[in-house]
């Protein structure tokens, strides 16, 4: 199954010169759904993550039932001010200012294997954050894998882990 097939390009959203890449659509059909996942699968399984780090919020789409899929633990990063109680935290610099993505401090153990998930690779600045984070507590990370790359934009060489995408995107 062609999964590029199942992902509507919508252009000018959600501002002008932005063309976005929907998984709406996939995630609706049964079927494209389940080949994602089971691909997905595959290429993460190989890593043997104990936990899965979901990328807010699109990339919860994917993390957590992969995870369960997997039998592993699943963990959200999330941005500023969205996780209950002590957090760490790890501030990254976007095109325009900064940003900052969060992790619960007690939500993985020292020496856990992870896997960053996330519905889409572009610039890579938010999956290296999360990669840093996750160092910072004392996780392994294993590999990053999303959805879709935008591989004109080169996101993977902004980190240092192995990196997985089902479907990719030249222009």
């Amino acid at each position: 199954m062609d999964l590029k097939e199942h992902i509507r390009g919508v252009p000018d959203f959600p501002k002008p010169g932005i063309f976005f890449y929907d998984i709406s659509t996939l995630l609706r059909n049964a079927d494209a759904w389940q080949v994602a996942m089971g691909r997905l699968a595959n290429v993460v399984r190989a890593y043997h993550p104990t936990v899965l780090a979901g990328v807010e919020s699109r990339g919860f789409l994917l993390a957590a039932p992969l995870a369960l899929k997997l039998g592993c633990g699943f963990v959200m990063l999330r941005k500023r001010g969205k996780l209950p109680g002590p957090t760490v935290g790890y501030d990254y610099d976007l095109e325009y200012g900064t940003d900052r993505i969060e992790i619960q401090a007690d939500a993985v153990e020292k020496g856990a294997r992870v896997v960053v998930v996330d519905d889409l690779l572009a610039t890579g600045g938010t999956m290296a954050a999360g990669i840093k984070l996750l160092q910072n507590v004392g996780a392994e990370v294993v590999a990053a894998a999303a959805l879709i790359e935008l591989t004109f934009l080169e996101g993977r060489k902004k980190f240092d882990v192995p990196f997985e995408a089902l479907v990719q995107y030249d222009e």
